[in-house]
């Protein structure tokens, strides 16, 4: 393996969703082995896309469902694909307004049919959300509700401005976000959880180091850091 000091940087990207997670773990494993990483963190979209289109990265860090594709199209290393962190998706208002109970299932129901703009993201938690909706029946009546965020723009940034008046994301972007009252995860029978994967780059001019920074990020080393942003070892 490359000494550190002769290294070039590793170059890891991910979504939004594990960015300040990633952020404060490889910053811990440049002080620990001196190997520094430059992190990109982007809608999880446009993530897939430029790995996709093969821009030089070491490390991917996504949904391990956005990752599997990546995988079978062979733009990760074989093999490599490591669950790293169960997130949960958590549901916000902006600050100052009623905070509806969404303590149960239906109570969870009530609050969505209830809601004049409802805000979701490009992400699984999206997709999921999307297909609770058309599990409690109301996805053809809340059609003209539903805002969908921008790739890269976080509901957490659509709450704290006024855009919307209900929104889903997963908590590890809430928990930053000023301007907004998170209400808590999604309830028991109604809960989302997405599973967030990392993989050593096809691109990867450093696969042996890539594959020892994946190692650290799934380690017990990670966990405090993990629960710290409101996600749980995968």
């Amino acid at each position: 393996m490359p000494s550190p000091s002769t290294s070039a940087p590793l170059r890891c990207i991910s979504s939004m969703a594990t960015r300040l997670l990633l952020e404060e773990l490889l910053a811990a494993y440049a002080q620990h082995s001196g190997v520094v990483v430059a992190l990109t963190s982007v809608g999880g979209v446009d993530a897939a896309k430029r790995v996709q289109a093969a821009e030089p990265f070491d490390l991917v860090v996504l949904a391990d469902d956005a990752l599997a594709k990546l995988a079978a199209a062979g733009h990760v290393r074989p093999g490599s694909v490591r669950a790293l962190v169960h997130s949960p998706v958590a549901v916000a208002v902006p600050a100052g307004r009623p905070t509806p109970d969404i303590s149960t299932e239906a109570a969870l129901r009530r609050a969505v049919a209830q809601a004049a703009r409802i805000g979701y993201s490009t992400g699984p938690s999206g997709t999921a959300l999307l297909k609770l909706l058309e599990g409690w029946g109301l996805l053809a009546l809340l059609k003209d509700h539903l805002i969908q965020a921008p790739p890269g723009v976080p509901v957490g940034q659509m709450l704290a401005t006024g855009q919307v008046d209900l929104g889903f994301q997963q908590l590890s972007e809430l928990l930053p976000v000023q301007g907004i009252t998170r209400l808590g995860t999604m309830p028991e029978g109604a809960q989302i959880i997405s599973t967030f994967s990392g993989a050593v780059a096809s691109t990867s001019a450093q696969p042996e180091q890539a594959q020892a920074l994946l190692s650290f990020l799934a380690s017990d080393a990670a966990a405090q850091a993990t629960a710290r942003q409101g996600m749980t070892p995968a």
